[in-house]
């Protein structure tokens, strides 16, 4: 088991009443558990807990009226993961693939599968399949994709910057996940607090679906994957937002944090390391 501390707050400018729903409790799953958490929101405003999903993300729905609005979170998190040698890890046939993870291997806004298949299957096809396959396509990703803070934008897709060769977390996950889908690995994008990510921020990673369940993987190799706190799943990072906001509202300012008081294993899965599942 894992301990990780997580912080958040955030602070914004409502100009008219504004709805929100943030995205930045961590998850509750099989894996993932909250033993203590608290929530703040200043000025003093009714709010609700709501589930997102099917996949334990939680939102908190609050509507406001023009004002300087601060919410403030923190939660200790306890990490209890499934873990697996990498090479049993095989890949699964899609007659065999549970129902549930079928959507994941479509295509979606930010991951356009259907447009590199050729491409993925050039690169990847003589790598063998199952969980090698997958971390091949993940350092792929971060040997050719230069991590460059305001190199994209809320409309880049996981095409524009593999043309580009620029992005942030959520783009290197996104083409990772583009590619995974292209050669038939089911794969999600995962939003979520990362233990030593410099500078702190929220963090996007991905999962693909190996053997019998979902499996993380960091394309960034920014922060270990043992020290992953989830908060959102879906099948790219417009379904696990850490605010959606309807209205006018700006943010002025954003701190985010995750520590561990135990050490945590290296980012990159290597000979004896363990595959790791909090899902």
């Amino acid at each position: 088991m894992t301990q990780v501390d997580v912080t958040s707050e955030l602070l914004y400018r409502v100009t008219a009443p504004t709805s929100f729903i943030f995205n930045i409790a961590p998850a509750i799953t099989d894996c993932q558990a909250i033993k203590d958490e608290k929530l703040t929101i200043s000025p003093q405003i009714e709010f609700s807990w709501c589930a997102l999903n099917g996949y334990g993300s939680r939102g908190i729905r609050l509507n406001v009226q023009p004002c300087d609005l601060k919410i403030a979170y923190l939660a200790e998190v306890s990490l209890f993961a499934e873990m697996a040698p990498p090479k049993i890890l095989d890949e699964v046939d899609h007659p065999e693939l549970p129902v549930e993870v079928l959507p994941f291997l479509n295509p979606s806004r930010y991951c356009e599968s259907d447009r590199l298949g050729q491409f993925a299957w050039r690169e990847f096809s003589g790598v063998p399949s199952g969980h090698s396959r997958v971390q091949a396509v993940a350092d792929w990703v971060n040997k050719n994709i230069s991590y460059i803070s305001g190199s994209t934008d809320v409309s880049s897709s996981a095409c524009d910057v593999l043309i580009q060769r620029t992005g942030v977390c959520r783009d290197f996950a996104h083409v990772s996940i583009t590619l995974c889908r292209a050669l038939g690995i089911p794969a999600r994008y995962v939003s979520g607090y990362a233990v030593g990510l410099q500078p702190p921020d929220f963090h996007g990673f991905f999962e693909a679906y190996l053997h019998d369940r979902w499996y993380l993987f960091d394309a960034t190799k920014m922060a270990p994957v043992s020290g992953l706190v989830r908060i959102g799943v879906g099948r790219d990072a417009a379904d696990s937002s850490f605010a959606t906001i309807v209205g006018q509202a700006q943010l002025q300012s954003m701190s985010v944090g995750a520590v561990s008081n135990q050490s945590v294993a290296q980012n990159q899965v290597g000979e004896g390391a363990n595959a790791i599942s909090t899902a």
